[in-house]
Formats: structure tokens, sequence, C-alpha cells
């Protein structure tokens, strides 16, 4: 297999890169798309004690393991299968299990830091931001993280307070000037979901 395309999705957490992911694996068939998601890549730390894993800023660059992931990236980008790590949110740890993600020709790497790191970027042949309101976004973490990942209100408050919000203002945004592609009003603006569509069928 040739060199496979790889697209990057980043923007702040709720904006809707789930989404955009969704749409190019739509545009293109889903066996022809393989998908990192940074989310799993958060660095292992099982010597650490619950009440300390649930206090580490998890928004900050540092929290992820690039290595690995870059390491899983050119696995895939030689046309290997990798298995990737499965992130367990209720214990703030790695699960001890992991998840097979076979090679294809598209690749693409989907998280809030997706563009912050050169390394990443420079193996990139799209990149793209999911730009949405803050207000939108902190909505769908608080309502995402209740549902999903056993999370109180006041914690999901707390942290989006004391982490998120800063490290979006401090990390992700300034991503944004990496981009090829910025997609507003994330993954409901059907007419820029369709351009990209287009732009990705034409490459």
């Amino acid at each position: 297999m040739d060199s496979p395309f790889v697209i990057g999705v980043a923007g702040g957490t709720g904006s809707g890169k789930t989404t955009v992911t969704d749409r190019v694996i739509a545009t293109v068939g889903a066996a022809r798309v393989s998908v990192l998601a940074q989310d799993c890549y958060y660095r292992s730390q099982p010597d650490v004690p619950p009440d300390v894993r649930r206090r580490v800023n998890y928004d900050h660059p540092d929290a992820f393991d690039w290595e690995l992931l870059l390491e899983h990236l050119d696995v895939l980008r030689k046309g290997e299968d990798v298995r990737a790590p499965i992130y367990d949110f209720t214990l703030h740890d790695r699960s001890p299990d992991s998840q097979l993600v076979v090679a294809a020709p598209i690749v693409v790497v989907e998280g809030i830091l997706a563009l912050y790191d050169p390394a990443l970027r420079d193996r990139m042949h799209l990149k793209v931001f999911v730009d949405t309101d803050a207000d939108v976004r902190f909505i769908r973490r608080l309502e995402r993280d209740v549902r999903e990942r056993g999370r109180s209100s006041e914690s999901v408050i707390e942290q989006y307070l004391t982490w998120v919000r800063p490290m979006h203002l401090q990390f992700v945004e300034p991503s944004k000037r990496y981009a090829d592609v910025i997609i507003p009003h994330g993954g409901r603006n059907e007419p820029a979901l369709d351009m990209l569509a287009a732009r990705i069928r034409a490459l």
C-alpha cells in the first residue's frame, strides 16, 4: 500500500471533532480510514494514587504520550496495523486492554491538540480545525462527562474552569493557525462538511 493520506482534526473539547471524523469515514468508507484518537494516548500512570490522578491537568500537552502516538502513526504509514491503548476515564488511567487499528489509505488523527506538535503536523497532508463557540462546547462536555464518564456536574464545572478553559486558550486555540481548513460552528456546519468531503474525494 502507498503511504496513506494523513488528516489531522483538532479543536476544543466538544467542538465536533468526532462528527467531522465520521463525515470523513462516510465519504470514503470505513474500510479506507484508520482513526487514531488522541484521547487514547494519555500517559499511563498506574503508580499514581487515584486521588492524585483525578487532579491531573489532562488538557496540557504534557498529559499525552506523544512518543507512542507518533510511533503508531508511523507504523500505520508503513501499511501495518497497530494496537492502540484504551483509556479508562472513570479510573483516569489506561485500561489493560487495547484496540486494533487496521492500516488504511487514510489516517485521521483526532484530538484537542492534534495540530499542536510540530512532528505530528509534519506527517499530515491535511490539517483541519473545528471551531465552535465556547458555551456550546462546554454544554456538550458537561453532558458527555456526566453521561459517559461518571462525573458529577460540579466536578465537570470545576475542571472546566480550572484546566479546560485556560488550556484551550493557551494551547488549543493557537494551534488553529496551522490549519489548512477551519470549520466554524463545528459538526453542524453542513456546507463546510460537504466542502471538506469534496476536497477529500478530490485528493
